[in-house]
């Protein structure tokens, strides 16, 4: 095991690896930039050194800074989180040149299926059903559109190496195609220094499912089931829950073997969330690989009890597995609200400021996962999450009943939060029966 991690993030998931390592036995050495001196989490660190203005790009980013902090804090490990530069190939790639582990895959499996078209290659390969569209990288216009036409419309324009919604654009026609090739690779170029686009069938009214995997350095990969993320926003998840509700047994099985075995032809190791759409007839489709932890990881870890940030940090030291694919056993439903600092009545502007008054709920099977505090200030810098609300119970009637007690409970002052936008949400007669798709929200409370 390794004796000192740093966590190249901050904020909920900066406290939650800190946790994760004091547990271990594990020391931690943090980062953050100007916006974050003085953040309450990073006093439970054994060190901390600052990184840089308030800017992302200029101190969260700057691999050059992480590393120095690195070897200034005598480190073995250095585990990204989510975000930043948590599945950037290059800095695993420096992390390991340097003689400091990364804790995630190696930079070739995290370039290989990073790129999405790469992506969809090896599933279709590993035999796991991909949306109809093209076989590789859309050339030109005149090549689109031909395809388009040979798939039927609508089609969906992707950015290969695109992420969160970015570079991604939907179009009806052949006239709506042009545009939205323009804008997608504008938006790609801008967003990843990157314009390649592909195309896929858009899946009209898909609900969003995607598998917990952890693979160790032995050969041994495990699916931890599913989780549904079909309540979101322009591609943002809002909440997740498990087990996927209304998903038959049969499918459920086939999509958690199927992202197993996208992994094991990918020699992936460590922790990875294998995506797909669900349609109205039950088919299952692979979109993407995220080469990380996910936000939404604490769903998981409830109904299973296994704790994934320990998991990543023994598989990067080098530990096998502890457990088989028979061992991992689902109880109970599991379901999280993210809470942002955003105002859903005037299109979710984010609200940054400080935290005036907070009362965080608890009772049996309640869990806050946050940073943030009274006196705690939310800055404009970066995303607006301040905490996730989980909830587990026994079945997902309870499950609902205590997530809306929780969120009742739950007070944050100072700042505008989606809080009560959940409150709705769950009340919801769609939500409740398992009845909506990705685009719910968009339909239901976005002009």
């Amino acid at each position: 095991m390794f004796k000192r991690i740093l966590i190249a993030n901050r904020g909920e998931i900066a406290l939650r690896i800190i946790r994760a390592c004091r547990e271990l036995g594990v020391e931690t050495v943090a980062i953050f930039s100007e916006a974050d001196r003085g953040a309450a989490y990073l006093q439970l660190a054994d060190e901390a050194y600052c990184v840089g203005p308030p800017k992302a790009a200029e101190s969260y980013l700057k691999i050059d800074r992480v590393i120095s902090a690195a070897e200034i804090g005598n480190v073995q490990a250095i585990h990204p989180g989510y975000g930043f530069l948590a599945e950037n190939a290059h800095f695993a790639e420096i992390c390991r040149s340097c003689n400091i582990e990364f804790v995630g895959p190696s930079h070739e499996a995290m370039s290989m299926l990073g790129d999405k078209n790469n992506a969809r290659r090896l599933a279709r390969d590993a035999r796991v059903p991909t949306v109809p569209g093209s076989e590789g990288l859309i050339r030109d216009e005149a090549e689109a559109i031909n395809l388009a036409r040979q798939i039927g419309f609508p089609v969906l324009i992707k950015a290969s190496a695109g992420g969160g919604g970015r570079g991604m654009r939907v179009a009806m026609n052949d006239l709506a195609l042009k545009s939205a090739l323009q804008q997608a690779r504008a938006e790609a170029e801008a967003a990843f220094g990157n314009g390649d686009l592909y195309m896929e069938k858009y899946v009209e009214h898909p609900r969003h499912v995607e598998v917990q995997v952890l693979a160790d350095l032995h050969g041994n990969v495990v699916h931890l089931w599913e989780r549904d993320c079909t309540m979101q926003r322009r591609h943002q998840k809002l909440i997740e829950e498990s087990p996927a509700p209304t998903l038959p047994a049969a499918t459920r099985a086939a999509i958690c073997e199927a992202a197993v075995r996208l992994v094991k032809s990918a020699n992936y190791t460590n922790a990875g969330t294998c995506e797909f759409i669900v349609d109205r007839q039950g088919n299952f489709f692979f979109i993407e690989l995220n080469a990380r932890i996910q936000v939404e990881h604490p769903v998981t870890e409830m109904i299973t009890g296994i704790d994934l940030i320990k998991s990543q940090i023994r598989i990067a030291a080098g530990e096998p597995l502890p457990f088989a694919q028979k061992d991992v056993r689902s109880s109970g439903v599991a379901i999280e609200c993210r809470i942002n600092a955003e105002d859903p009545s005037k299109n979710f502007r984010p609200t940054p400021g400080k935290i005036t008054q907070m009362f965080v709920p608890g009772g049996f099977g309640v869990r806050f996962d946050s940073h943030v505090h009274v006196g705690y200030t939310v800055s404009p810098h970066y995303d607006s999450m301040i905490g996730k609300l989980i909830v587990h119970q026994p079945t997902r009637t309870e499950a609902i009943a205590g997530m809306k007690r929780a969120l009742s409970e739950l007070r944050i002052e100072g700042v505008k939060t989606t809080a009560s936008l959940h409150q709705e949400i769950l009340n919801h007669a769609a939500f409740i029966e398992g009845s909506v798709d990705t685009t719910f929200i968009e339909r239901t409370w976005l002009p």
